[in-house]
């Protein structure tokens, strides 16, 4: 576990700029799709549609993704941890940030 010293730390950084594709996708889902099967309230000012959302959420997913991917590809040759640990292990360090400010951990 001393190898992940480091992913993790990097990560916890990745995530806090990983709080606004995550919200991001919280309100695209909230204001979406879970709002249609009733599990959320939809905001009564959205009614711009959805394509606006995904227009203004899909260059930052992916620029996220690419940054996160690459700098992670790189970590990864970089650290000799064996088996599966490390992916999970950097996903939820990413994740950890916003989770703690949303108040869900």
């Amino acid at each position: 576990m001393r190898k992940l010293y480091v992913p993790v730390v990097v990560n916890l950084l990745l995530g806090v700029p990983a709080i606004v594709p995550l919200f991001l996708a919280w309100y695209i889902l909230a204001n979406g799709p879970l709002a249609a099967i009733g599990w959320t309230m939809q905001d009564p000012n959205e009614n711009d549609g959805m394509l606006l959302w995904l227009v203004i959420a899909a260059p930052v997913f992916c620029l996220f993704g690419l940054v996160w991917g690459l700098i992670n590809a790189w970590l990864r040759r970089r650290t000799q941890v064996r088996g599966s640990r490390y992916w999970p292990v950097c996903a939820a360090a990413s994740i950890a940030p916003f989770l703690t400010i949303f108040g869900l951990l």
